[in-house]
């Protein structure tokens, strides 16, 4: 009945109101694919153009009775086409933003987790570092930097000159530092 296409729109159109499934079949073969180049010109992928056409079809079939015999089908189909591509673009570009946001977020996350971890790990090297000292160089050391008292206050307290206590600094540091180079896996 609908075969060919001498039929005009108008009478496809109020065939498939009344829910004709040979009128919709015919209306998708003279349209599939104009609206395919269409939305493959506005969505730039095949995959993502052939979905476009099967859900501008859809809802033309799901709203069939809604339809307007008076105004251009065509027309319509390209504004629902043009619709339906530019939501698939904004939920690309949303998905996108979520999923760089996600990698972000969990990339910050990882790093500050990595950073707590190289954190506690050095300050155990360090401990493991001090406890190695000789005696008298590991109690120097404390007091300069565990109790904050400079040279001369160190000396004072000691009975020993200024220029051994910065010597015996200047040893536990290096040794410090060779320890550390030694046993820290990130460096």
């Amino acid at each position: 009945m609908f075969e060919g296409n001498n039929h005009s729109d108008v009478l496809l159109v109020e065939a498939l109101k009344a829910s004709e499934e040979r009128a919709f079949r015919t209306l998708f073969d003279l349209y599939h694919k104009d609206i395919y180049g269409y939305s493959i010109s506005l969505l730039k992928s095949k995959e993502l153009a052939e979905e476009n056409v099967q859900e501008v079809f859809l809802k033309i079939w799901l709203h069939r009775e809604t339809l307007d015999t008076t105004k251009s089908f065509k027309a319509y189909l390209f504004t629902i086409a043009r619709n339906q591509a530019f939501n698939m673009l904004n939920k690309a570009a949303n998905d996108a933003a979520l999923k760089e946001e996600v990698f972000h977020t969990s990339q910050e996350a990882y790093e500050q987790a990595d950073y707590a971890v190289r954190e506690d790990f050095c300050k155990k090297l360090e401990k493991q570092a001090i406890k190695e000292l000789p005696p008298g160089r590991k109690k120097i050391f404390k007091m300069s930097r565990k109790k904050g008292m400079t040279y001369e206050e160190i000396s004072d307290e000691l009975g020993i000159s200024v220029s051994t206590v910065k010597n015996q600094m200047s040893k536990a540091l290096e040794s410090l530092r060779v320890y550390l180079k030694a046993h820290d896996e990130y460096t």
